[in-house]
Formats: structure tokens, C-alpha cells, sequence
């Protein structure tokens, strides 16, 4: 009687481990957020050195990684010598777009780091993205 009494303890407590266990794993899953969700390939594009008056651009490329359809509802940069242009049309869930970025680097030296905010419907409704280069004038070059 005492062997079944301590096989049945033993028992209840592996299976009572195992449930934590298995409730601590689920509990450390994200939940996917319902909804649309913007997700970049890259965050961040550095074209290295470039001469003053040169033109730049560079296409961020994202997928919309949620569950319902995608807006970007606008797009803002921090200075005017960024220019952007972007997939207008609505994003459905897994589908790609673009986000395409020229910098123009007239009246600029040095190292430039322009930031681009992206405003949307997604569960992530702001989100950035950057370009940065170092501008070389004719003095540099001498």
C-alpha cells in the first residue's frame, strides 16, 4: 500500500510539472496581433561616401506580417532634401511593398542621417526607418 501511495505522489508530481512547463512555454509565445502589421526587411541603409550634389535613392522593402489589410496613411521625413514615395494601395496579409527614399545631398557635408517616419494602420501604427551617408566636398578631396 505505502509503494502505491508513493508511485501515485511521484506521478502527480511529474504531471503537475509537465502542465507548468507546458503553461510556461505557451505563456512565452507571442500572441500574433490581429490586425495589420508592417515588418521592413532592413531598418536602416548607410550609402557611404557620396559627393556634395549627388542624388541618392534606396527602396526599404516591408511585408505586411499581420492578419488583416495594410495603409500607409503618410509618410513624413525630417528634412526636404528627402524625398519618398510608397505603395499607396492597401497591403494584404503576406503580401510586400515599397518605400523608396532619395536623398538629395546639395548644400550638405559631412555625415547625414535623415530619418523617415511611416505612419499606418498596423498594430505597429509608427514606425521609422533611416539613411544615412557621409557627404564629401571639394575640399575633401584634395
Amino acid at each position: 500500500m505505502k509503494r502505491h501511495i508513493i508511485w501515485f505522489a511521484a506521478s502527480l508530481l511529474i504531471s503537475c510539472f509537465v502542465q507548468m512547463n507546458a503553461i510556461a512555454q505557451h505563456a512565452s509565445l507571442p500572441a500574433k496581433a490581429s490586425g495589420p502589421r508592417i515588418t521592413f526587411e532592413e531598418k536602416s541603409h548607410d550609402f557611404g561616401d557620396i559627393q556634395q550634389g549627388d542624388k541618392v535613392s534606396y527602396t526599404f522593402k516591408f511585408t505586411n506580417t499581420g492578419t488583416q489589410p495594410l495603409v500607409i496613411a503618410k509618410v513624413e521625413t525630417t528634412c526636404g532634401c528627402t524625398a519618398t514615395h510608397w505603395t499607396k494601395d492597401p497591403i494584404e496579409p503576406g503580401k510586400t511593398g515599397e518605400l523608396s527614399a532619395t536623398f538629395n545631398s546639395t548644400g550638405k557635408k559631412s555625415t547625414q542621417r535623415k530619418v523617415i517616419k511611416i505612419y499606418s494602420n498596423a498594430t505597429n501604427p509608427e514606425e521609422t526607418v533611416t539613411i544615412v551617408t557621409n557627404v564629401l566636398t571639394a575640399s575633401d578631396k584634395q
